[in-house]
């Protein structure tokens, strides 16, 4: 991919390439012609891996404890987007499933994404 035209990334090669020319314009200056063409392959790349390497979304408790983590958040500061000390409790160890109430104060108040929360967690799912 070192010309100058860009290509759609077809191949795992092309895919080899996007990516060693993406490492190799890493830093490259938004707006310039090499910070553009950094976007551009970025982009394509993204494109390949989502269709290639598709990730499942983590699972919701998962999600739920890494953001309390990034925010710094104890368990009671989830009291009012979950319910009682004991009901955060079940939800965070699996053992009770979050209702479409806590799903939307999560999601409103933590950010975290709704497609998450909806998801059955992977305790549930053994059970």
């Amino acid at each position: 991919m070192a010309t100058n035209s860009i290509k759609p990334i077809r191949t795992k090669a092309d895919y080899e390439d996007a990516l060693a020319e993406v490492e190799a314009l890493w830093g490259a200056k938004a707006g310039t012609p090499k910070g553009d063409r950094l976007d551009v392959l970025a982009t394509l790349i993204d494109v390949y891996e989502a269709e290639h390497y598709p990730m499942d979304p983590p699972d919701p408790i998962e999600a739920i404890k890494f953001r309390m983590e990034q925010q710094g958040l104890t368990r009671k500061d989830l009291e009012p987007l979950i319910g009682t000390r004991t009901r955060v409790a079940e939800v965070l160890n699996g053992k009770r499933s979050l209702s479409i109430g806590m799903i939307r104060r999560l999601h409103d108040r933590l950010g975290i994404s709704a497609e998450v929360l909806i998801r059955p967690s992977r305790k549930e799912k053994a059970a």
